[in-house]
């Protein structure tokens, strides 16, 4: 229901894959601490417009009013709107700058894809990171992870547990991200490769990949993170939420 409403919505107004997945950030945040009647549809959608309207806010240059989200079925006035925006910057403590993956495309693809064009990339990997918000168990994992496993599998699909840790240790950031939950992502976005039917280019699939895998340093960093990203927006924060957010696993033992 929110997805749909979320993705619909994305289309009408011209909104950024990266709008519509921290929308669904914020929907998933607020609903950990305030429970929804699921029965009260009225309630998930004012919700949704909500969520959607503030990440248009922090995302896009120009964010459409209230008034212009569609919900005349429910015949919303502007001001009840406006109190559920701000029932949600309650909520979630004013935190609205979500670190989200697609923060660390341009990173792990500068790190992981020497010989590739990587603009033909961005697009694919932003495609299947989007596709991650249909799978709850994977949106419990850090943004880091989600990330670098949509890079390396956009990149090459046949890889293991051991080709992923070599990919992985050769990074200065390697402490922060866990080779376990990376290849469990890995192997989940693998399948969503093809229940999405998201193409690959052909280049990507050929033979060719695994040799330049094989090269080991070929593909090992030699710049500095700061090197790569160039503007603060855009700053890779491995910390605050990123660090912070708890893997399913974690969850699971508190």
């Amino acid at each position: 229901m929110f997805m749909k409403f979320v993705t619909q919505t994305r289309v009408l107004f011209g909104f950024g894959l990266q709008t519509a997945y921290l929308s669904m950030t914020y929907f998933d945040r607020f609903i950990a601490v305030r429970a929804i009647d699921s029965e009260k549809y009225w309630a998930a959608r004012l919700l949704s417009v909500a969520c959607l309207s503030l990440a248009a806010k922090m995302e896009e240059c120009r964010a459409p009013a209230l008034s212009d989200f569609p919900v005349k079925e429910f015949n919303f006035e502007s001001n009840v709107m406006q109190r559920m925006e701000l029932l949600v910057l309650n909520t979630l403590e004013w935190k609205m700058g979500s670190i989200t993956p697609f923060a660390y495309i341009h990173y792990f693809l500068s790190k992981f894809c020497k010989q590739l064009p990587r603009k033909n990339l961005v697009s694919i990997v932003v495609e299947l990171i989007f596709a991650t918000v249909r799978d709850t168990n994977l949106m419990g994992y850090r943004p880091s992870a989600i990330a670098s496993a949509a890079v390396l599998v956009v990149l090459d699909r046949r890889l293991t547990r051991q080709d992923l840790g070599l990919k992985i240790n050769v990074l200065s950031l390697s402490g922060f991200l866990d080779i376990e939950n990376m290849f469990i992502c890995y192997k989940r976005m693998q399948e969503l490769l093809d229940t999405e039917n998201i193409k690959l280019p052909k280049r990507i699939s050929s033979p060719d990949l695994s040799r330049i895998r094989l090269r080991g340093t070929h593909l090992c960093e030699n710049s500095s993170i700061t090197s790569v990203v160039v503007n603060k927006r855009k700053r890779l924060i491995f910390g605050d939420y990123d660090q912070n957010c708890d893997t399913p696993e974690e969850k699971r033992q508190q």
